[in-house]
Formats: C-alpha cells, structure tokens, sequence
C-alpha cells in the first residue's frame, strides 16, 4: 500500500512552488514541474499611456476613461488561473491524494474561489499565510499543525 501522497502549494500573487510529501518523516521534496513564475507589473506599469476620452452621460464635456478592474489584480487572478489548471491536471493524473494550500491571503481567496469541487474535497488544510521567501528546509516550523513532516 502506497503512502498518501501530499501536495503543498506555496503561492502569492505571481511566485508559487509545489512539494510533495511522501509520508511521515520523508520531509518536502520539490515537485519536478511544480515551480510557478509570472512577473506582475505594478499598475502604474500596465497603465502606462493616458486612459481614452468619452463623452460623458451629462453634459457636453469629455472625460477619462477609468479601467472597469484593476490590470494588477487581474494579472494576479489569472496567475491563481494557471496554478488551479495545473492543480486540475494533476488530480486527473492521480499525481497526489491530499492537497495543503499555503497562500497569502488574496491568493488563497483566489485558489478557493477558482478551485474545481474534485480538487477542493482534496484540500486537507489551508495557511493564509505568505511564505514563498523561506526555502523548503525551513517550512517544516510552520506546517507541523498541517503535516507531519
């Protein structure tokens, strides 16, 4: 009988890693095509030329256009998009039994949101926490509620 097999996503808004625990005691090890990297502009960046005009409702004056959504917060949201594919195509591809999701909390909110029901009865435990900028031996401190490593 094989051990379950976890998968831990550390995310943000445009970095994200997957590692796979085999077990008790087999620590985190990187998944091989689970690293995640999608610079995101800040909107001033995105936003670079000047908004078009549009004659106003009231009035005979022209006025700016204002951006329905923010083009940085989209970008972010179609990031958590591509990590939720991937997530998707493993589950299909039985590739682990139990997922630990480890996210800041605007991308957790994305995760959940976007997760399909399959994957999301998966989900074993969730940190709203941003921990990308720790490397994978110094995890083990902040996960030991959500996983025996």
């Amino acid at each position: 009988m094989r051990s379950k097999q976890t998968w831990v996503l550390l995310a943000d808004g445009s970095h994200a890693r997957i590692y796979l625990n085999d077990g008790v005691g087999k620590g985190l090890t990187p998944v091989p095509d689970g690293t995640f990297d999608e610079p995101v502009l800040p909107t001033r960046e995105i936003n670079a030329d000047k908004s078009g005009l549009s004659f106003g409702s009231a009035g005979p004056g022209r006025r700016r256009m204002q951006p329905r959504t923010d083009p940085n917060r989209q970008a972010k949201f179609n990031f958590a998009r591509q990590l939720v594919a991937f997530l998707e195509d493993g589950h299909n591809k039985n590739r682990f039994d139990r997922l630990i999701l480890v996210a800041s909390p605007k991308a957790l909110g994305d995760l959940r949101a976007l997760l399909p029901i399959p994957v999301r009865n998966l989900v074993y435990g969730e940190l709203a926490k941003d921990l990308m900028y720790l490397e994978a031996r110094e995890l083990p401190v902040h996960l030991d509620d959500l996983l025996a490593l």
